[in-house]
């Protein structure tokens, strides 16, 4: 029954291939293929997350690394945060190209198992008034970590966390092949964690900062209400 554990323990290794778009409301898609180096350095911003506050920061960067590592094989290296200074320039994104591409970026990273405080939404759509629509991906705080850093194949590490988690959704023949060790003592209350809210939601909205920037990471009530850095 180890195999159970594959989503959680095997890190997902190679290059990976993903859908980019621009030139204003996905006229242009391109398929790119990010390099396993590349990656592992998104990986590796990403695994220094400690919580759900740091993952956000982590995730803000790793948008922009992943940006530039897409900007290799398409021009979007020209676009520039807002929809004014690079008008009619190849490569703009407007916020439908934004919101799909960094999109498919949080799924890369929730695939391989690189985000484990936040879940990916569907994107987000604010309208104050129906000519100015905007729209942004979006993530939600999930109740604990959902997944494990990844590590050398050849050394397998089992976190505390684990066992008692896998216990909770009653997974009772995979906790038997996990050393006891790990177990959870009994009537052992996890300690609380500060800041730790699930169920929050956020916009990540890569729009508002030129190309390669950390992302915009806020509260989607927030970005509803139309906050964000003053750009057009």
């Amino acid at each position: 029954m180890s195999a159970c554990l594959v989503g959680w323990l095997s890190p997902a290794r190679g290059a990976a291939a993903l859908e980019v778009c621009f030139n204003y409301g996905c006229a242009t898609r391109v398929e790119v293929v990010l390099e396993e180096d590349g990656l592992a350095e998104v990986a590796a911003v990403l695994a220094q997350a400690l919580d759900a506050d740091s993952e956000r920061a982590a995730i803000a960067r790793a948008v922009g690394m992943m940006q530039q590592l897409a900007a290799g094989q398409t021009p979007i290296a020209a676009d520039r945060g807002g929809n004014f200074l690079d008008e009619g320039v190849t490569g703009r994104m407007d916020c439908i190209d934004h919101s799909t591409t960094t999109t498919h970026f949080l799924e890369l990273m929730a695939g391989r198992g690189w985000l484990r405080f936040h879940r990916v939404l569907p994107i987000e759509r604010r309208a104050p008034w129906l000519v100015l629509q905007h729209f942004s991906a979006a993530i939600e705080e999930v109740d604990g970590p959902v997944a494990v850093a990844a590590v050398p194949a050849e050394r397998t590490v089992v976190p505390d966390y684990v066992a008692p988690m896998l216990a909770l959704c009653e997974c009772g023949e995979v906790l038997a092949d996990i050393a006891p060790a790990v177990a959870a003592p009994a009537g052992l209350e996890p300690a609380p964690v500060p800041g730790h809210n699930p169920g929050a939601r956020f916009a990540v909205d890569s729009w508002f900062v030129d190309h390669g920037e950390p992302a915009v990471v806020l509260p989607l009530a927030e970005w509803l209400n139309g906050e964000g850095p003053n750009v057009q």
